[in-house]
């Protein structure tokens, strides 16, 4: 009995904040639906991690032996899970595995002037990096903090676990928040850069057939592309492509299948619960955490304002006009925000259905975004010379 309450009287009202976060990221998967296979996950540990000597986590224990007192280090199981798949990055990229398995590029490949939608929409990435290093972040923690943008968890995961940064639970947390949140954010911003007018724009769509020679090829010479130009992308490129490859060959069909049900859910589990050693009170409760957040949803917001800025653009040279809405899709939250850029275009008009252009130009942006997190790391690397 005494050493139950003198556990009780070890917790502090910090812990406490972080039970209520884990609650509310629980809420936010159980009620609302968002990102459920994450969020749960993710609030759980939250809770799991701020228990007062949670065996979850690595502890320190004192103990007197024969007399002495002696320091032992109780290694925690999310620690071990963090050193074998976040610390190497092993979980981001076997994510990407089931991720590139999942997506068709074909609405792209007949379609190819989308892909530009994906670069312009990685703008706020780039502006967020300079913001974030003008408020103090070292170079390495402003890239880690401006990939938020992307709206990519993997890729978030992927550069700050290189740069080593001590605000990835923060980061990863806003990254995975603001996916969860497209339907919410994307929408009132667009409005907010758009006419009625605009949003209203028909784009006729002609279905075209790509052969299997320019799928299979298609994975290929992006993952050789983006090695020459950004080599370190490659690894996330090539993992993605990978999966797609896997599915566009042909034949192997069940393992496509597993990549894209199996493979995905287990690990996105996993990359859930282990993320959240890294939000422990004492890590996460601090002044950097809501300037993360805040960053974050900055170059959320920004990315959706260029790729919707850069169709307007684009319209000015155009006979066929472009609804200026397919922008937004441009960031990496997929096939999220396609759904909600149709959805949108819809209720505005009920005979517009834009939502083929939204999906070519949302897995443009899945690739823009893994390519940007090579470019950001290769620019940091280049700075810190």
């Amino acid at each position: 009995m005494e050493a139950l309450f003198g556990n009780l009287l070890n917790i502090n009202y910090q812990q406490a904040i972080m039970w209520v976060i884990g609650g509310i990221l629980i809420y936010l998967a159980v009620a609302r639906d968002m990102e459920p296979s994450l969020l749960l996950p993710m609030g759980f540990g939250a809770i799991l991690v701020n228990l007062p000597m949670s065996g979850a986590i690595t502890q320190y224990i004192n103990q007197f032996v024969e007399g002495t007192l002696k320091t032992n280090i109780e290694v925690g199981v999310l620690d071990e899970l963090y050193a074998a798949g976040i610390a190497n990055e092993l979980f981001p990229l076997l994510l990407f595995i089931g991720i590139g398995a999942m997506i068709d590029f074909g609405p792209l490949l007949a379609n190819p002037k989308m892909l530009f939608f994906g670069a312009a929409a990685q703008f706020g990435i780039f502006f967020t990096f300079s913001l974030a290093s003008l408020l103090g972040f070292t170079p390495q923690d402003a890239a880690s903090i401006s990939i938020i943008g992307a709206a990519d968890g993997p890729t978030s995961i992927f550069v700050a676990n290189y740069f080593d940064s001590k605000y990835i639970g923060a980061i990863i947390v806003a990254a995975y928040s603001y996916m969860a949140l497209v339907p919410i954010i994307q929408p009132p911003v667009i409005k907010m850069v758009t006419t009625k007018a605009e949003r209203r724009i028909h784009m006729h769509y002609k279905q075209k057939d790509v052969s299997r020679l320019i799928r299979i090829l298609f994975p290929i010479i992006v993952t050789v592309v983006a090695g020459l130009f950004a080599p370190r992308s490659v690894a996330l490129v090539g993992f993605l492509m990978f999966g797609n490859l896997i599915r566009e060959c042909g034949v192997l069909n069940s393992l496509s299948n597993s990549a894209q049900k199996e493979l995905a859910n287990l690990i996105t589990l996993l990359l859930g619960i282990t993320v959240a050693v890294n939000m422990q009170a004492a890590k996460f409760l601090n002044p950097e955490t809501l300037m993360i957040l805040g960053l974050g949803l900055f170059a959320f917001v920004f990315d959706t304002v260029g790729g919707v800025l850069f169709a307007k653009a684009m319209n000015l040279f155009l006979k066929e006009k472009i609804n200026p809405m397919i922008g937004a899709t441009g960031i990496s939250a997929f096939p999220m925000s396609a759904r909600v850029i149709a959805k949108m275009a819809t209720e505005e008009d009920p005979s517009n259905h834009i939502l083929m252009h939204a999906v070519s130009a949302n897995v443009s942006g899945q690739i823009a975004s893994v390519i940007a997190g090579g470019l950001v790391i290769k620019l940091v690397e280049g700075l810190i010379k």
